[in-house]
């Protein structure tokens, strides 16, 4: 499959995807409307690519204006892919990549009591979490005041309208691929 960068600084480089099968990466359509929905441009900000396969959506992010992603994935062919894309975009100054499962990297954000402004979550679609990770996220409050949390999920998962201090503000379907875009609950405003 071939990948490339939407838009951005880095519009129309080619990315290299995982070898094999053990990840799916977010076709040029879905990553493209993904950003429509949040963005579609950043000024400034840490992204956190918590399942990061061949690296498309943090370096789509950077390539639209975010400041810099931390990538994570445990899958060691993975993390090649991601250092390599990253290093074929110029883009190593601008982000940390780790080999680790996304419950012990999120214990490790915490631990260096750092906030993310745009969290990226596109798990593998048979192990689904989603709901799990994203109250995690809530109980230690690792996003943003303003951040956003993306979840690439199957289009036959339904997350909840709200998840911990979360709201579903968007969601759509392509094909087989549901995207769920979730911010904090707006503040009830008292008369």
């Amino acid at each position: 499959m071939r990948m490339r960068v939407v838009a951005g600084l880095y519009k129309g480089h080619a990315l290299k995807a995982v070898p094999g099968y053990s990840t799916r990466p977010t076709t040029d359509k879905v990553k493209e409307a993904i950003f429509n929905m949040i963005g579609p441009f950043f000024e400034g900000g840490t992204a956190l690519d918590l399942f990061g396969g061949s690296g498309g959506l943090g370096i789509e992010a950077l390539s639209r204006g975010i400041d810099k992603v931390i990538f994570v994935d445990r899958d060691g062919k993975a993390i090649q892919t991601i250092k390599a894309n990253l290093a074929s975009c110029r883009l190593e100054d601008r982000a940390e990549v780790y080999r680790n499962d996304a419950e012990r990297a999120l214990k490790a954000i915490k631990k260096r009591e750092l906030t993310v402004d745009l969290l990226l979550l596109d798990p593998p679609y048979k192990a689904q979490k989603l709901k799990a990770l994203i109250e995690t996220v809530s109980e230690e409050n690792l996003l943003a005041k303003t951040g956003i949390i993306v979840a690439e999920h199957s289009h036959d998962v339904h997350l909840d309208n709200e998840i911990g201090l979360f709201e579903k503000i968007k969601s759509e379907t392509y094909g087989i691929i549901g995207v769920s875009i979730y911010t904090y609950k707006k503040e009830e405003s008292v008369e």
